[in-house]
């Protein structure tokens, strides 16, 4: 069916002696509907049957059970028939349903932009990407953090996404920015956020997360639950690394990809022109938030201690976050606690302290003490560096040989 101008111009073209075929190749259609179009002399529009609904008196039970159901118009179909004693295809419910269907997604896709004043809200959020790093593809994760009302961005490398690395992130955007927001909104990780109802908006937040805001005077909020855009900020700060700061990037070493990042933070993101904006970061940054951030006041980082148990090589390391540590060889095949901070790792043996270590930086690096190994073989391909010694009790099993000779009953 061709539309109303369409036939007119057929129809006048027709007036002006103009034939079926020169008509059809003028208006790109077919001899045919020119033909149809002159014995109809009109535009007659298709008259359609309206036809009667099967379900039309249970529009308001039907939206009830879709509410209650989350829109599963199969489970509508068993309640009808188990309520209303209807028989119905599921191609019937969905078609009746398809009003609210399209009403709820109307619902939450609308998204009302919501701007907070200087100083107000910084949004966080972690990020991933596999990137080449000395030659391997490694995945690497990245905390990234955006002031809401400069739109200031921070970027942090790491290999996890734990709870100190949420800590060290939000405290490196603090340093950064050279103070602190009043409000931090994250989503709902699991590190920060131990619960989330989304019915009564009820948040329980991590205990450690609450000493941490505590700490540094902030107030924590998490956003609704499957509804991240809530911090759209942040979102989009983590896709514009992803494909503007490493897209297609490959780094020598750990070091180099992070003294990228700061090279992209100072010389790319901040000088950016924003498009909701219209001004660089960095200038409405400088201009109206620094001056109204809370003052760090020289205080010294939050202390985490994480504390892991571990099982001693038989190279006499051990392993924690993909790096490796030496200890005393004597403790091979020992269970050992290893209390990490941001800088160095102690290694205990009950209560008895036997290595302590520098947090390696990045992944499959290797601490090793040569005094741990000294007197085994192979001990020589270890590190020359020379590493403070601790003092190591005797292992229990160490015993001297004279208590082995008395038990058997003297010398040979």
């Amino acid at each position: 069916m061709e539309p109303p101008n369409v036939v007119e111009k057929i129809l006048f073209l027709s007036s002006e002696g103009w034939g079926k075929r020169r008509i059809a190749k003028e208006l790109g259609i077919s001899k045919n509907t020119v033909t149809h179009y002159r014995r109809q002399k009109k535009w007659i529009p298709y008259s359609v049957s309206k036809r009667m609904r099967r379900l039309e008196a249970l529009d308001i039970w039907l939206e009830e059970m879709f509410n209650l159901h989350k829109g599963n118009a199969e489970v509508i179909r068993q309640e009808l028939a188990r309520q209303h004693n209807m028989q119905a295809s599921l191609r019937t419910v969905e078609r009746a349903v398809k009003p609210f269907r399209q009403r709820a997604f109307a619902s939450a896709k609308a998204t009302v932009r919501f701007e907070t004043p200087p100083g107000k809200q910084m949004q966080i959020d972690f990020g991933s990407i596999t990137i080449k790093i000395a030659g391997e593809f490694k995945k690497i994760y990245f905390f990234a953090a955006v002031l809401g009302f400069s739109r200031r961005q921070y970027i942090q490398a790491f290999i996890h996404e734990r709870q100190s690395a949420w800590f060290e992130g939000i405290e490196g955007a603090f340093n950064h920015f050279g103070g602190i927001p009043t409000e931090i909104l994250l989503d709902n990780p699991k590190p920060l956020v131990t619960s989330h109802n989304p019915l009564t908006r009820e948040v329980v937040f991590n205990e450690r997360l609450h000493a941490f805001a505590n700490y540094w005077k902030f107030k924590p909020k998490a956003c609704a639950p499957y509804r991240a855009r809530t911090k759209g900020k942040d979102e989009n700060t983590v896709k514009y690394f992803k494909y503007n700061g490493i897209a297609g990037r490959e780094f020598p070493s750990w070091e180099a990809f992070s003294e990228h990042i700061v090279w992209w933070m100072r010389d790319i993101s901040d000088l950016r022109i924003h498009g909701t904006t219209g001004e660089k970061p960095i200038d409405r940054f400088e201009r109206e938030e620094k001056s109204v951030l809370q003052p760090l006041n020289g205080k010294p980082p939050f202390y985490l201690g994480r504390e892991v148990q571990r099982s001693v090589h038989t190279d006499a390391c051990i392993e924690v976050d993909t790096n490796f540590y030496s200890v005393p060889w004597h403790l091979i095949k020992r269970e050992v606690t290893a209390q990490l901070t941001e800088t160095e790792i102690k290694i205990l043996c009950g209560a008895d302290e036997v290595a302590r270590h520098p947090i390696c930086i990045g992944e499959r690096q290797r601490s090793i003490n040569p005094h741990h190994l000294k007197g085994i073989v192979g001990a020589n391909w270890c590190m020359k560096t020379p590493i403070p010694n601790i003092a190591i009790k005797p292992a229990e099993l160490l015993r001297p040989l004279a208590e082995y000779e008395a038990i058997a009953g003297g010398g040979w």
